[in-house]
This record gives structure tokens, sequence and C-alpha cells, in this order.
């Protein structure tokens, strides 16, 4: 069994089978370590064009619904699917053990952050609720942000539990507060991060492209360039 992973299920969705000559199908073939063309035929025993004879039965493949139910005996078409293109970002495959284990997976990250959450001290909530929630923890009471904390570990467990995990945490805490204090501060269409001081508006570091500023930042600090820098940023955040 196979299902469509979009968020809205069609009525019907009819995939590539690799039937045009114009725009063949071409997967990468592990054993022979070379590309190679694929086409559904069902009256063909292999996917791969070049096994098959010249008269191929080419048949559609159309998911109903969301599901499309394959034949034991249709190992063509098993094998088809499993190396098209289109195999775990259309569409995946049922399988109900692996399932099960990932819901596993997923129901124990939930309550170890549930857990974790509970048991934060105010600042170690304070610390976290910085980079989760940024500015609004100043307008917040100790209630107020380790219920928004709890929350946070309920609705997004894997993601809270990779935060802590994080050994950068303090640094992010750290940057998250300076620009919250405005220690810091972009210019040049945010592509430098600059100083903020009255007596020194210097740059800091100018932002490699593709790289999200606070953790170029955070290289930057902790860098043997950056260490005085460091400094002045822990004498200075409150």
């Amino acid at each position: 069994m196979f299902r469509l992973k979009t968020n809205k299920t069609p009525l019907s969705c009819m995939i590539d089978t690799g039937s045009a000559k114009k725009k063949p199908l071409v997967v990468w073939d592990e054993k022979t370590k070379q590309n190679r063309a694929i086409r559904y035929a069902s009256n063909q025993k292999s996917p791969f064009v070049d096994e098959q004879d010249d008269n191929p039965v080419l048949s559609p493949i159309v998911f109903e619904d969301g599901f499309l139910a394959v034949q034991g005996t249709n190992k063509a078409l098993q094998e088809f699917l499993l190396l098209h293109p289109k195999y775990n970002k259309l569409y995946e495959e049922v399988n109900d053990e692996v399932n099960a284990q990932e819901d596993l997976e997923i129901l124990d990250a939930e309550d170890d952050a549930r857990q974790i959450a509970r048991d934060l001290t105010i600042e170690q909530c304070e610390m976290v609720g910085r980079v989760l929630l940024g500015a609004n923890v100043d307008k917040m009471t100790s209630a107020e942000l380790k219920r928004d904390i709890r929350l946070y570990a309920t609705d997004n467990p894997v993601e809270f539990l990779e935060i802590l995990d994080d050994p950068d945490i303090k640094l992010e805490y750290l940057v998250v507060s300076a620009f919250n204090q405005k220690l810091i501060s972009f210019r040049n269409h945010k592509r430098d991060i600059h100083w903020n001081l009255a007596e020194n508006k210097k740059r800091l570091i100018t932002i490699p492209k593709d790289v999200q500023p606070n953790r170029a930042l955070i290289a930057f600090l902790i860098s043997d360039e950056g260490q005085e820098s460091l400094d002045v940023l822990e004498k200075l955040v409150e």
C-alpha cells in the first residue's frame, strides 16, 4: 500500500510512468552504478527500460483518495514505485511497523519535553525563553513564562529537546539578549552586525551568505578573534 504525503488529498492523482520518450524517468541504479531509465509496463517483469522488450503495455498509475494498493504479485510496479523520483516526496509506502515505531518515538519525545519543561528553574526558563520567544520574555511574569515554555515543549517537543541539547544555547541566549537590549544592531541591509554602544559603533562581522545571523555571530564569538567581543557582551548583557 502506498499513500500520498500531501496535506490536501485529491480524489485522484496520476504520477509519471516514464512513458514519454522525449522525457524519460532516469534514476541512479546502485547495482550498476549508473543512471538508468525506468518505465512502468504491466506486461514487463522489470521497471528498467533496458530490460524490457519492444512491446510494452503502458498503463497509468493513479492514486485514488490518496492511496494506491499494489498486489503482492506485481513486483514490477512495486519496484517502479520504490525507484520513482517522487517516492518519499509525493508519496510513501505504508509500513505499519515503521509507523508504529515513529509514533512511539514522537510520544517519547513529547513525554521527555513536557517533563524537562516542568522541571526548569525560572533562570533556565528565561534563558530558553529568550531563544524561543524573543523580547516578549521581558514583559512576562514568572508564571506566564513557565506556562509558555511548557506549551511550546508540548507543541514542539523535538525542536525543544534539540534546543536544550545545543551546546551553544548560552551563546544563543547571549546574542538574542544583546539584540533585544540594542547592544548590537544590523546595518547595511542586514548584511553586517555592528556594535550599538554610545562609544562604539564599529562593525562586528559581515554575515556570510546563506548563514543565519545568530549562528554567524556565535561562530565569530567563539573564535580567537571574537574572544574580546564575547567578554564585553557577557559583561553588558543584563
